[in-house]
């Protein structure tokens, strides 16, 4: 059944703003940008090592100099267009390359942490192993972005800032840094990150290809088998995702109220008192506050800290004061 025409002519004339590059065009720039060549791997291993070095050291800054390289970026906008259009040329290249690429990244980080023995990572790691559906939200719009500037050529200037917010490269590189350690769930929580980027970015590129008309010929089959993957696989991440979700929502709430509760409790309104720092284990239901005080902090305080608490969180923490002893000196 043929779409009223209304709609039809508004599906064209959104297809005719899109398609700048012709199919046969677009298709070979994406085989070429897919092949597994030495500026690839050259580029590959650069991004790793740049990446895992940056996540060692803690550095933002040369963390986002290994996004701005991206190499994977390029085969995977590449595995899009051949899942819709049923080329098993690209898509077995493309697959290659992305297989090839996450292999090589987790193996070369792992290594780095062998050689370097770090035995505890800063936060620039620990921020890549709890995904959420936001970095699912975040994918997908870089990669819509990133397919968009592909078949616009003039908008080319975009691609190095969609490489930054949706990076493929970090999330591989905590992967095999965690693993060296031995500290599986930080690996598995990294590679979870990465597959949502992974298939967020390809989802997108899925869209605006589809969008912009580059689906002819009889490939109905090959279109329809693409989607109902994608959408299968979509489905299983919301599952971790949404828990991730919840569970960051509900941290970031009891740390408000924390804060606002410690703030307002009668111990710490001492004016010898001074709320230094607060630690929040949520794994042993602990709470560690770093304080200075001037007099010595008796365990019935600490009594009531926490009896404030559970009366307003209706969770029961053990609270510890971590006192640093502050001297009041004259003339």
């Amino acid at each position: 059944m043929q779409p009223p025409r209304p709609l039809q002519q508004l599906g064209d004339q959104i297809q005719s703003w899109l398609a700048r590059v012709p199919i046969l065009k677009l298709r070979a720039s994406l085989l070429e940008d897919s092949q597994l060549t030495l500026n690839f791997l050259v580029l590959l291993v650069g991004s790793c090592l740049i990446a895992t070095l940056g996540l060692i050291i803690n550095s933002t800054a040369v963390i986002i100099g290994a996004m701005i390289i991206a190499p994977l970026m390029m085969p995977l906008r590449g595995f899009a267009f051949a899942a819709i259009e049923g080329d098993r040329n690209l898509l077995a290249i493309s697959t290659t390359s992305i297989a090839i690429g996450t292999l090589t990244g987790i193996g070369i980080s792992c290594l780095t942490g062998l050689v370097l023995g770090i035995p505890e990572f800063g936060s620039e790691v620990l921020a890549r192993t709890q995904p959420t559906l936001i970095d699912l939200v975040i994918a997908l719009v870089a990669g819509a972005i990133s397919s968009y500037a592909k078949i616009r050529p003039e908008l080319g200037d975009a691609l190095p800032g969609t490489a930054i917010a949706v990076a493929l490269m970090p999330p591989l590189c905590v992967v095999g840094l965690t693993l060296s350690q031995g500290q599986w769930v930080y690996s598995s929580g990294a590679f979870l990150l990465y597959l949502t980027n992974l298939l967020g970015i390809s989802l997108a590129c899925t869209i605006v290809y589809v969008v912009a008309g580059y689906t002819v010929g009889d490939n109905q089959f090959s279109r329809t088998l693409s989607w109902g993957v994608s959408a299968a696989l979509m489905l299983l991440l919301f599952i971790p995702l949404g828990f991730s979700s919840v569970e960051l929502v509900r941290k970031s709430r009891l740390n408000y109220s924390m804060r606002t509760i410690l703030s307002n409790s009668p111990l710490l309104v001492r004016r010898d008192v001074e709320l230094l720092e607060t630690r929040i284990l949520w794994n042993t239901s602990e709470i560690e506050l770093v304080v200075q005080a001037t007099e010595p902090i008796t365990s019935e305080e600490v009594s009531i800290v926490e009896q404030a608490v559970a009366n307003e969180l209706g969770q029961r923490f053990r609270i510890f004061f971590n006192v640093v002893e502050a001297t009041k000196v004259g003339s």
